[in-house]
């Protein structure tokens, strides 16, 4: 088989590049190692910036997240026992975030692809990524019981910092800057309506927390944990009484979750890490392949979603002009947003948490942080900016 663009991985960075470029008449092909139904389950990001529901709804994949999709203008900081919120649109001129789950935006990705666009190949395994440093690279897999070669003039990486498409680029050419942390998420989605109107970020004695929401009754919960930590050591009981605990207001000694059934629970590892360059020859990275960000600043997903933006309008480009100009400047117009985030998501995760090697120097540091935050106009506009997300890259 022979295509223009071959997407490696059918994620929402996948299917979205593929779904710009099915637009632009550019024929490319996706291939997923998973089946669908494991794919359309898959729990990760659901806060989408300004940016990234514009670039769906004008690739024609927003209807149905903006009939479900909850619109959030700020966020709630918590620290000392008290409160403050952060109001998005005073702060950026108008922007705010969009509550909608990445399996939602998945969903409504593979069944415009199926329907509308190109092939989009489940439970296709790939191999290997050859000849990218030439001028016809192969994805080389296996689908249906049988070896396949897909022969394209540009491969994109979209499987994920475990994935084939970044080991096809050759060590001496690449630098890799990473930061682990010393805690973790321990993460539940639970059928219980949020009490809350907006997200809560939650600094305590007792460690982190997050009030998150998936939907009206559906609330999505996270508690800072131990690395190393076993879901199974937390019974259903103990999460909700400290999710409580770490949510305490001194103004108002009664407030508490609602709580139901937790229908799932996992423990995610928190790190950093970037990949550059984001190309090498005519391979591309994009999303986890080329860089991870811990989750408090809600920007996994935004990243993935804004390199397969700039990549789909510089592919465009060189189809329609001939010009190679977009697509030669693909990763350092794609590093300065990530290095940005990076930057956002490490200081949301360090003044947060409560880092086990912390002196009490250390924690009012972060209460001063938070403080400004909550006091500063200048600093509380430097967060809103940042949260629901810095101008696309042109």
């Amino acid at each position: 088989m022979r295509t223009t663009v071959g997407i490696v991985g059918g994620g929402p960075a996948g299917l979205l590049l593929g779904r710009l470029l099915d637009n632009a008449g550019i024929d490319n092909v996706v291939l997923e190692r998973r089946d669908r139904a494991y794919v359309e389950q898959r729990q990760r990001a659901g806060i989408l910036e300004q940016s990234t529901a514009d670039t769906l709804r004008a690739a024609g994949a927003g209807a149905r997240m903006d009939r479900e999709g909850l619109v959030h203008h700020g966020i709630e900081l918590r620290f000392a026992r008290g409160s403050h919120r952060i109001d998005f649109p005073a702060l950026t001129g108008g922007r705010g975030v969009l509550v909608y789950a990445q399996t939602e935006v998945v969903k409504d990705l593979i069944a415009l692809r199926l329907a509308e666009g190109g092939p989009l190949l489940f439970d296709a395994q790939v191999d290997a990524v050859e000849g990218v440093a030439g001028e016809s690279p192969v994805i080389r897999y296996r689908h249906q019981g049988a070896e396949q070669a897909l022969h394209c003039s540009y491969v994109v990486g979209c499987d994920g910092f475990h994935g084939v498409a970044r080991q096809a680029v050759p060590a001496e050419v690449s630098t890799h800057y990473e930061r682990a942390y010393p805690y973790s998420w321990l993460g539940i989605l639970a059928d219980a309506p949020p009490v809350y109107d907006e997200l809560i970020y939650a600094h305590s004695e007792r460690g982190f927390a997050l009030a998150s929401v998936r939907s009206p009754t559906v609330s999505r919960l996270y508690l800072q944990v131990p690395n190393g930590t076993d879901p199974a050591d937390w019974s259903d009981e103990r999460i909700w009484d400290e999710l409580d605990a770490r949510f305490a207001l001194e103004a108002d000694p009664g407030w508490r979750l609602a709580r139901g059934p937790v229908r799932s629970k996992a423990v995610l590892p928190m790190r950093s890490h970037v990949t550059e360059p984001m190309r090498y020859g005519r391979l591309f990275l994009a999303g986890d392949a080329a860089h991870i960000v811990p989750p408090t600043g809600a920007k996994g997903l935004n990243l993935a979603a804004a390199d397969v933006t700039v990549l789909a309008r510089a592919l465009i480009e060189q189809q329609e002009t001939g010009s190679s100009g977009l697509l030669d400047a693909y990763s350092d117009t794609c590093l300065r947003r990530v290095w940005r985030a990076e930057h956002f998501s490490y200081l949301m995760t360090t003044t947060l948490h409560a880092d086990p090697a912390h002196s009490p120097f250390d924690t009012r540091l972060q209460l001063a942080q938070l403080a400004r935050f909550a006091s500063s106009p200048h600093a509380a506009a430097e967060l809103a900016d940042n949260y629901t997300g810095v101008p696309l890259p042109r």
